[in-house]
């Protein structure tokens, strides 16, 4: 955004702040006819500043997924690697269900398809991967689990308890099932 008009970067911020309050409302499928009408701007210059509605649900939760990265980068200093890798599954899932949307822009190919480096999918996959080997290399979860495996888990207990009424506690349970799975001495 450096060297952009103030204008447009006002526009920018504007935008993004609609844009969130929106997604928080109708989840990753919010119009974005409707985001341009809510900030009074035109959907040109909506898809001028997000090109696409990926790179629109990207900007959307950029600082969030920043705070989980650091969370999984302080995790990775915890003695118990399982309790770390869980807790900050447990966070991304709780995150995910509570901004709606984020499972969209995560519910992915495994991690080289189109993303940037700085995109969602791949800083989430890098910070839990980090977790995971530790839990791995202390052999308190299985070796054959990759990141993407535990993603898809997270992204598919989102999206399937998005709709019931109280979507934390169905999601709380399938979670706690799921873990029960991963643990080192399951095969």
């Amino acid at each position: 955004m450096t060297g952009q008009r103030s204008d447009a970067r006002r526009n920018y911020t504007h935008i993004l702040a609609v844009a969130e309050a929106e997604v928080a409302a109708q989840g990753a499928q919010a119009s974005l006819e409707q985001i341009a009408r809510i900030a009074g701007v035109g959907s040109a210059t909506v898809r001028r500043h997000f090109p696409t509605r990926k790179a629109l649900l990207e900007a959307v939760f950029k600082q969030r997924v920043h705070d989980l990265c650091d969370r999984a980068r302080t995790l990775c200093g915890e003695q118990d690697s399982r309790s770390a890798l869980v807790e900050w599954l447990r966070e991304l899932l709780a995150y995910s269900i509570a901004a709606r949307g984020l499972a969209d822009v995560l519910s992915y190919q495994p991690l080289q398809d189109e993303a940037t480096q700085d995109s969602c999918a791949p800083a989430i996959g890098a910070a839990g991967a980090s977790l995971l080997r530790k839990a791995i290399d202390d052999r308190t979860v299985r070796a054959d689990i990759t990141i993407d495996d535990l993603l898809v888990l997270i992204v598919g207990i989102a999206l399937a308890t998005e709709n019931y009424t109280e979507p934390a506690i169905q999601a709380d349970r399938a979670f706690r099932l799921a873990v029960a799975g991963f643990a080192a001495n399951n095969t």
